[in-house]
């Protein structure tokens, strides 16, 4: 990648003095991050990180964690890493040996041998089954962990690859089964065929033996939407294709169609999020939708016969009505049923709707837990094979990870899920409670946030904090064996921040913080922050915070926007460059969430949001680490190096870490992940005066 392939669409601004940064392979850049990273690692690569690294990747290939499987015909499919993998095995097992304490796994691809073999840092991306006969799946190759993938077709009877199958160089994007010898293509793959955000704009048949790059087109869009994609559905017993062209990120247009392109369009609104399954429709509008004389606010979930919804009723049932603190998170369809879930005030609920043409009949799963953080899913990959099996994880920040099976079958009757596996203990929580707060925000908002630490506050307890606040994705506090065992077990606090941009509260909760409202959402991290000095749980400079992507979006606004409320920053992965971030990677993706630059409206509120051109001289800015991978070829490396040399030219306290591999994460395997972290807490604990027993 250079500087040339990131295709700007207006010159840079004249005071980028560090854009050379930006070519991401390029000898003088590459110089750049091979001496940053080895002087981080001399100042913090001692004796305490070599524990803390050693102990979590013991930790993370731990021989009695979760294997956790997706249920394709007769076989529970998983993916395992440990120390003698640390790449990866694909591997199967039956339901009857799974249930077992040692179940008995038929090896299917080792790729650590793979890599080995081909030369290559092969990183699994997973597979598509092609689901009529299960013998052959489409597999996904990522260099490095990057969201690109190399498709290969594989045997499942020889266990090899196929020469001349489904092939497909590297790419955004993939392949999708429509029968053994046809597939379709929605990858960026070939000339004109990637967006301006990087992802597919059309949709090709491709038929066996023929090549790929002149596979007829069968849908496109234009380059500026930000992707198209198709859902191949067999849940009436006949195949229906559903086409969807995503404009931006949270608006959407779909049709109904088949082999030879879009049939029928949905008419839907554009920011709808919506589903089909046999004969049942379902929609979520994200506004107020006023149809047939009635109106229906946001969040609310609809349903409605297929059949009729594309005749023109629109003579829906409200299955979920939204409150203030009560907001859908998801809703999937498992044996002809309709499961949906939701957090009342961030606790979960569970709910199944089996529809008639009729009433709806609604039956409560009242069998799950009512606290901490419980999730389901169906157990069966191929949504027309299921037969009311669910998997449930539950957990809290201080009880490990359990999953359970669930059966739906019988609404009316459903028992106690069974256990299937349990995570062992991995950090000691004796002297450890877990409480819930709310901070008040820059506007007078009540920002909830979770607290786990020592029952008893000393007024100085080091904290970690980490919060999001983007894309309406929630937040939740989940059981972590970096954070319990390398900062909790010795004596330290964790807090997990709810803010504004997520979607623990819905729609509302989002939009205010979104484009402009993204202010409010660092107010909101800010203001948690302020709250644990207000109620003496400890000092500003023994607080130390983390956020990844677009939460190092919101850690390097604590930087230039609120210093003195913090001892440390930990900003990873990070979007900083609001000014450019559209012109690179997958940037243009984002504009949805953060608004357009290069429109004056939006650059008004952005350039407030971008903590590269905000960094100045003389302020009371507390040390930073800003890490990235070169790999990560979703949000630009450019972003954390530009900070890094701005901040260290500016006289700051300001260190860069890169690895090569990782791709939008921490590492390839579990010791780059856990080398990264431990690196990170390293830091934090240095920067805070913090330094615990080993």
């Amino acid at each position: 990648m250079t500087v040339q392939d990131i295709r700007p669409t207006v010159e840079a601004p004249d005071d980028d003095p560090h854009i050379w940064l930006e070519e991401i392979d390029g000898s003088k850049p590459l110089e750049w991050v091979e001496k940053q990273s080895a002087a981080t690692l001399q100042r913090f690569g001692g004796q305490q990180f070599e524990h803390d690294r050693d102990t979590l990747t013991d930790i993370l290939n731990r021989p009695d964690k979760i294997p956790m499987v997706g249920r394709r015909g007769d076989y529970l499919y998983n993916v395992w890493q440990d120390a003698q993998n640390p790449r990866g095995l694909w591997r199967r097992t039956k339901m009857a040996s799974y249930k077992t304490a040692a179940p008995e796994w038929e090896l299917l691809l080792d790729i650590d041998a793979l890599a080995k073999s081909e030369n290559d840092d092969w990183i699994w991306a997973g597979a598509q089954i092609e689901p009529e006969k299960r013998q052959r799946a489409i597999i996904g190759l990522s260099r490095g962990g990057s969201d690109a993938v190399v498709n290969r077709e594989f045997d499942l009877e020889t266990l090899c690859f196929i020469d001349n199958g489904f092939n497909l160089p590297e790419a955004k994007g993939g392949l999708g089964w429509l029968d053994l010898d046809t597939v379709l293509i929605s990858s960026a793959l070939g000339e004109g065929m990637a967006t301006q955000s990087g992802y597919a704009r059309t949709v090709r048949l491709w038929q066996r033996g023929t090549d790929p790059l002149a596979a007829p087109v069968i849908f496109e869009c234009g380059p500026e939407s930000m992707a198209v994609g198709v859902d191949i559905d067999h849940s009436s017993g006949n195949e229906r294709l559903w086409f969807v062209e995503r404009h931006a990120f949270f608006e959407t247009t779909g049709w109904l169609g088949d082999r030879s392109g879009p049939k029928q369009r949905v008419e839907v609104p554009a920011t709808a999020w919506w589903n089909s399954y046999n004969l049942w429709f379902t929609v979520k509008p994200r506004e107020d939708w006023t149809i047939a004389g009635v109106t229906y606010p946001a969040d609310t979930l609809l349903g409605i016969s297929l059949q009729a919804f594309l005749a023109g009723d629109r003579d829906f049932q409200v299955l979920f009505e939204p409150a203030a603190r009560r907001a859908l998170q998801g809703f999937f369809w498992n044996d002809q049923k309709l499961v949906i879930s939701y957090l009342d005030n961030l606790a979960p609920r569970f709910e199944i709707f089996e529809p008639t043409e009729g009433e709806w009949v609604k039956t409560p799963i009242s069998a799950l837990p009512t606290e901490g953080i419980v999730h389901i899913w169906s157990l069966d990959v191929e949504h027309n094979h299921t037969n009311g099996e669910l998997l449930v994880a539950a957990q809290d920040p201080i009880t490990p990870p359990q999953v359970l099976l669930l059966d739906i079958a019988r609404p009316k009757a459903i028992a106690a899920p069974k256990l299937l596996k349990q995570s062992p203990a991995l950090f000691d929580v004796t002297s450890l409670v877990v409480t819930r707060h709310e901070a008040i925000s820059s506007d007078g908002e009540s920002i909830p946030y979770t607290q786990i630490g020592p029952k008893r506050e000393t007024g100085d307890a080091p904290v970690y904090m980490t919060g999001y606040g983007g894309f309406g994705l929630s937040m939740e506090p989940y059981y972590s064996a970096s954070i319990g065992k390398l900062w909790l077990e010795r004596g330290g606090t964790s807090v997990v921040a709810n803010l504004r941009g997520g979607g623990e509260f819905g729609t509302a909760w989002h939009e205010a913080g979104r484009r402009a409202g993204k202010k409010l959402s660092h107010d909101d991290f800010a203001a948690v922050a302020a709250d644990l000095v207000r109620r003496g749980v400890t000092r500003a400079d023994r607080i130390g915070a983390e956020g990844g992507s677009n939460g190092g979006l919101l850690i390097s606004n604590m930087l230039t926007r609120y210093p003195e409320r913090f001892g440390a920053l930990f900003c990873t992965i990070p979007l900083i460059d609001m000014r450019r971030y559209s012109k690179l990677l997958a940037g243009a993706s984002w504009i949805d969430e953060y608004g357009d630059p290069d429109k004056v409206e939006d650059w008004a509120f952005l350039k407030e949001l971008s903590a590269y051109h905000n960094a100045l001289p003389g302020r009371p800015y507390p040390p930073i680490l800003i890490a990235t991978t070169r790999r990560d070829d979703r949000v630009h490396p450019g972003h954390a190096r530009k900070m890094a040399e701005k901040l260290q030219g500016l006289g700051y306290n300001a260190y860069f870490y890169e690895p090569e591999a990782g791709g939008h994460g921490y590492g390839k395997d579990n010791k780059e992940r856990a080398s990264f972290i431990a690196l990170g807490y390293a830091f934090l604990r240095d920067a805070i005066g913090w330094e615990p027993a080993l």
